[in-house]
């Protein structure tokens, strides 16, 4: 948790304590009821009032054996989208990703996302601090099995706490967010290089600190960029997980050549978010 400071404080967010007199009554107001449709379930969280910056959540349900998708899908898949624009008093809202899973697409390619059950904290700047804050959300995504279903769903939910029951949870999936850091970081997980191989190939070697399994995903600098998930190499240099990935994707006329790319590395209870310019 100490190592997660920064981070939440570089959001705006700071922890709270919270009182264990809350009822369950304050917990319904904390949750927008939940709407469903045959394979999941979804509702909107709020965190504690306390400021112009809030923390709140898109709380995920899944059937067993389906999944939902992370903001790039991979090979195939539909990515979440929100609407937020009926909110009132609410200047901007981000969705911040937690570190997503890699699963086979069933055609011989992969796919992002998550099983079970995912929260997406918000980070909500309202328009006024001391003003009424409400916020609302057209919530569409994907569940898949061995098909995927459209879901649509309208939720909204005012944020009344001065201490929410949400917090805990909240926080819990803000903590599973990517962390930010840079090539060469000495962190327990992180990328040591990053370099061409010829006009078409990108390397990317990693440093784990054990045999863990370890998946690398890159995305673009928009989103028409669909490049490839890297995959490991068999015969990578001693001492480090070489992936490599194929500049395959780019929009037509677009060159690579100095793009904006992000790369998301995750292992294990470590995840970093890497943003680097392709040389």
């Amino acid at each position: 948790m100490t190592a997660m400071v920064p981070f939440r404080a570089a959001l705006g967010f700071a922890a709270i304590v919270l009182a264990p007199s809350l009822t369950m009554e304050a917990r319904a107001q904390d949750a927008s009821p939940w709407q469903r449709d045959g394979h999941s379930a979804v509702r909107l969280l709020a965190g504690s009032r306390s400021g112009a910056v809030l923390l709140g959540g898109i709380a995920i349900q899944l059937q067993p054996g389906w999944k939902t998708y992370w903001r790039t899908p991979g090979d195939s898949g539909v990515p979440p989208r929100f609407d937020f624009s009926k909110s009132d008093n609410i200047e901007a809202v981000t969705v911040l990703w937690p570190a997503p899973l890699k699963f086979d697409d069933g055609a011989g390619g992969h796919s992002m996302g998550y099983h079970d059950g995912i929260v997406l904290p918000l980070r909500i700047v309202a328009k006024n601090a001391d003003k009424p804050v409400t916020l609302r959300a057209d919530i569409n995504y994907a569940v898949c099995e061995k098909i995927c279903i459209p879901v649509q769903a309208n939720a909204e939910l005012p944020f009344t706490s001065v201490a929410s029951t949400e917090d805990s949870a909240l926080f819990a999936a803000l903590d599973t967010v990517p962390k930010p850091a840079n090539i060469g970081d000495p962190n327990p997980l992180t990328i040591r290089d990053v370099k061409r191989e010829g006009k078409s190939t990108v390397l990317v070697d990693v440093v784990s600190p054990d045999a863990r399994d370890v998946s690398l995903f890159v995305e673009g600098p928009t989103p028409d960029w669909g490049l490839p998930v890297p995959n490991l190499v068999e015969h990578g240099p001693p001492g480090v997980k070489r992936f490599a990935f194929e500049l395959d994707g780019v929009p037509p006329g677009t060159s690579p050549d100095g793009a904006a790319l992000k790369l998301t590395l995750v292992g294990g209870e470590h995840s970093y978010e890497f943003n680097i310019n392709l040389e």
